[in-house]
């Protein structure tokens, strides 16, 4: 008999929604753009009104829009990533200001489990394992230990560790989150979206929570 732990997989994959997870096939709305400073260039008119990917709300499609970076940071050194939790929207500029992205995200299910400020990107993982914080385990006893890189990781295909302890931007497995309060801290894009952002940013590359 295997000494692994044993667990429902439908089971733990609707629990993984509490760690954040993200996405498995989908889409491609996130705004796409040469970024204009100025903002000259705007991204295709019906983006903004088409709701997330996976039937997720649509209360706050009218905040998921273009950001300018400057009342937000001093510079855009190594890039810079601004995670809104209102909007519940990723946007990613390039040090050089060419490159502009914008994506639909999970936020964290309560205000306890929230953290804002500033961090930034101190590892990359593309295939990330997973295990539950000592947190976690206390209120969720029956999740396993550890979970390695597949279809039943909450990590989704690639992950993006954060300076604070167990913080991470990263994919899910589970694309109905996307768009919602579904998180224990962390910042869930779908798979196809983090793996961009995963070729897009580097190692020190800024981050912020709002």
């Amino acid at each position: 008999m295997s000494d692994e732990p044993v667990f429902n997989r439908r089971a733990f994959l609707g629990s993984a929604a509490a760690l954040g997870a993200a996405g498995m096939a989908v889409p491609a709305w996130a705004q796409q753009y040469q970024y204009d400073p100025y903002g000259a260039q705007a991204p295709d008119a019906g983006m903004a009104a088409q709701p997330a990917v996976g039937g997720g709300p649509q209360h706050n499609i009218s905040s998921f829009r273009m950001q300018d970076w400057r009342p937000y940071f001093d510079n855009l050194t190594n890039g810079a990533i601004l995670c809104d939790m209102t909007s519940r929207a990723v946007h990613y500029w390039s040090e050089d200001e060419s490159t502009y992205r914008l994506y639909p995200s999970s936020i964290p299910v309560s205000e306890d489990l929230t953290r804002t400020g500033r961090t930034e990107i101190i590892k990359k993982v593309e295939g990330p394992s997973w295990a539950p914080t000592p947190e976690m385990k206390k209120r969720n006893p029956e999740w396993p230990d550890f979970v390695p890189p597949g279809p039943d990781n909450p990590l989704g295909t690639h992950a993006l560790w954060l300076s604070w302890q167990y913080y991470r931007i990263h994919g899910t497995h589970d694309t109905r989150k996307i768009g919602r309060r579904s998180s224990n801290g962390c910042i869930g894009l779908y798979n196809e979206h983090i793996k961009e952002l995963y070729d897009l940013t580097r190692i020190g590359t800024q981050v912020l929570l709002i």
